[in-house]
């Protein structure tokens, strides 16, 4: 047993404001829930990172929603390799108590890890390295879910999943493989059946049909096109000189440019991937805060019915912030005043009907 062990012997009672939202239906690497909710960013960045809120969860039950997934920076609980904060593990271990208590369930994503991480700066170690500096990545990456396996291990599968890096890029499956198997086999020394996701290459929009054999659902992405979504953000290069997006964009070949070519270049390949026993879930997607409102709004709704048309849950980046409903600093929004923050309604609205 790890020195740090979260146990929770039996579900908790229902929280006053539970009404029903987690599917009774048990999740499997085969077949995931219709899982829809919002990327919550407490632990997203080290420097930035804080206790998660209660209010957040509250709202989400309150809402209709059902689903968080918790992108993380492995370096803010982590002080040496194998050595760990037990003080920022417990923030943790309470948003997960606070999904369980309103029926939503939590998904924990190693947004950094050791080796990897899609934002700079670099890592000093290649988790997808074939070297001595690669081996040993992987060591403290299968460490990390190694020990969040042993604390969370008497939490079920309706209520808790593990999502292992977030978006590998500019690598093979045959580079990504070993990462993958190598946190696997430690997750499932600890616990078994624990509920595993790994993210599509390509920053998560392709799907990775090498990794069926380890029994692991797959995640994808909801960005596209790019031009729209990631309009004038400034960590994509070019992007203050793409053009005012509206939706449908117009036509360009090999590009999502509506509703239908979303279906065929982002769908279609997802749904020969669970054809093969793999479940799928758009971890990811939004548009950045300069995006005209209408033109969010319609490309969101078409996203929206894609996925409900083929199975997909989804969660949005993110909640409160440049991306989400609340206090997204839009130009263009006429917000309704909600318990301190300031609501984009039509979004609300759009996002809960689907």
């Amino acid at each position: 047993m790890l020195p740090y062990t979260f146990i929770i012997q039996s579900a908790p009672a229902a929280h006053a404001g539970y009404n029903g939202l987690m599917t009774d239906t048990t999740p499997s690497s085969s077949s995931l829930p219709l899982w829809r909710g919002f990327n919550l960013l407490e632990k997203f960045i080290m420097g930035r990172h804080a206790a998660y809120l209660e209010w957040d969860f509250d709202a989400l039950a309150a809402w209709g929603f059902n689903f968080v997934r918790l992108p993380a920076d492995y370096r803010i609980w982590t002080r040496a390799p194998g050595q760990y904060d037990e003080a920022q593990l417990k923030e943790i271990d309470q948003a997960i108590d606070w999904g369980r208590q309103r029926g939503i369930h939590v998904n924990l994503c190693l947004h950094r890890a050791p080796g990897y991480c899609i934002n700079p700066p670099a890592e000093p170690l290649n988790l997808f390295g074939a070297d001595a500096g690669g081996e040993e990545a992987r060591r403290q990456f299968a460490a990390q879910w190694g020990m969040f396996a042993e604390r969370y291990r008497a939490i079920p599968n309706r209520e808790l999943s593990f999502d292992l890096v977030n978006e590998p890029d500019r690598i093979t499956p045959a580079e990504y493989l070993p990462a993958v198997q190598a946190a696997v086999e430690a997750i499932r020394a600890a616990d078994p059946q624990r509920l595993i996701i790994a993210d599509g290459l390509g920053c998560g929009n392709l799907p990775v049909p090498e990794l069926v054999g380890l029994g692991i659902a797959q995640s994808t992405r909801g960005y596209q096109p790019m031009q729209l979504s990631h309009y004038k953000a400034s960590w994509v290069k070019g992007a203050d000189r793409f053009p005012r997006p509206s939706w449908p964009i117009p036509p360009a070949e090999g590009h999502v440019t509506g509703r239908e070519s979303h279906w065929q270049q982002q769908i279609e390949p997802w749904l020969r991937l669970r054809e093969l026993g793999v479940g799928v879930h758009v971890g990811e997607w939004g548009a950045y805060c300069f995006t005209p409102h209408p033109a969010v709004l319609g490309w969101m709704s078409d996203m929206l019915a894609n996925w409900q048309q083929a199975g997909f849950g989804w969660a949005l980046w993110n909640l409160r912030g440049t991306f989400g409903p609340l206090d997204s600093n839009r130009k263009d929004v006429k917000y309704e005043a909600y318990q301190g923050h300031r609501l984009d309604r039509k979004m609300l609205e759009l996002l809960r009907q689907f």
